[in-house]
């Protein structure tokens, strides 16, 4: 059991974690599915998807994120025999603003900043992101984007980004927790790195991956929640029993 304590700042994962990227991608691809005359429903769909987008952002890390799910989009379609238009991918490649924050994210992110130095992780672009900061209604005190970096998660650059530009905000590398939902994206390469990591497991009540690929591989993070309100629940007894 680590010691939420000693941690002075936690980066996050953004969509997956904090924003229901599996909602937006799925609410978009159903409308599309469902005028093409597929039964499909949005698990059988996000499970097609999945593999895709990680393809993409493996072999063009600098590829603008909006031009990933495009790019994703049309793979997905081929592999489920339907046809897609550029106005149906451009709809995906446009929707990410629009993507719902979870229930619980901006009342747990405000009670962790109370304790924490909010970093930003993120696999999208500067103009999705800044949308979803909008709609979590949270000021962050560091931002990092896929765009900005030029690789996408789970490339090790990623991490190794994070890490060197901690001393901007005064943090060092052990005092630093990353909070993800996806363990393909993010705990396989941040536990590969070195950092204590805590899983969200935002879906520990349904089957299967969504919209992440399959890790492959084992990984144990340090921490487990089902939501981000139960983690600020602990890190706030942690802090209160500290005194």
């Amino acid at each position: 059991m680590i010691d939420l304590t000693s941690y002075s700042a936690l980066s996050f994962d953004v969509y997956g974690t904090l924003v229901d990227w599996e909602a937006g991608i799925a609410t978009v691809l159903s409308e599309w599915a469902q005028r093409r005359g597929s039964s499909l429903d949005q698990e059988a769909l996000l499970l097609a998807y999945a593999d895709n987008e990680a393809a993409v952002e493996r072999e063009y890390p600098g590829l603008v994120y909006a031009e990933v799910l495009q790019a994703a989009f049309r793979r997905t379609a081929k592999d489920l025999a339907l046809p897609v238009t550029d106005e149906d991918v451009q709809a995906l490649g446009r929707s990410v603003p629009d993507w719902p924050a979870f229930e619980d994210t901006h009342v747990a992110l405000t009670r962790l900043k109370k304790h924490y130095k909010l970093i930003i992780l993120s696999n999208v672009h500067e103009q999705g992101v800044e949308g979803s900061i909008k709609r979590m209604d949270v000021v962050f005190d560091q931002v990092n984007t896929a765009e900005r970096i030029g690789s996408y998660k789970p490339s090790p650059r990623n991490f190794e980004v994070l890490i060197e530009i901690l001393d901007e905000l005064g943090v060092a590398k052990r005092q630093l927790l990353h909070v993800a939902q996806s363990l393909f994206h993010d705990h396989v390469p941040g536990k590969a790195i070195g950092l204590d990591t805590v899983w969200i497991n935002r879906r520990h009540n349904r089957p299967g991956w969504g919209a992440t690929p399959d890790p492959q591989i084992g990984v144990t993070p340090d921490l487990e929640f089902t939501s981000l309100a139960a983690f600020a629940d602990a890190a706030d007894a942690a802090f209160a029993a500290k005194g």
